[in-house]
């Protein structure tokens, strides 16, 4: 699944941390993904205003309520 596929829109990236962007935790709630425990999102290029452009590999949990009620906190 792509963020083109999903109903929802990625976060900026200026909003996401380090792990977010590597898709080591979700990119809704922060929970850790372990390897396979997560939806890859696909593969995002970043260009910003200055600086080089750069990729990000954000993952959601697998879990919807679950993700949805720990981003809510």
């Amino acid at each position: 699944m792509t963020a083109a596929e999903t109903d929802r829109v990625l976060p900026p990236v200026s909003d996401m941390l380090e792990p977010q962007q590597r898709g080591t935790c979700c990119v809704w709630c922060g929970k850790h993904l372990g390897v396979g425990l997560g939806t890859d999102l696909g593969e995002q290029r970043v260009v910003p205003s200055s600086g080089a452009a750069f990729y990000v590999f954000p993952r959601e949990c697998l879990d919807a309520v679950g993700c949805s009620e720990r981003a809510a906190q």
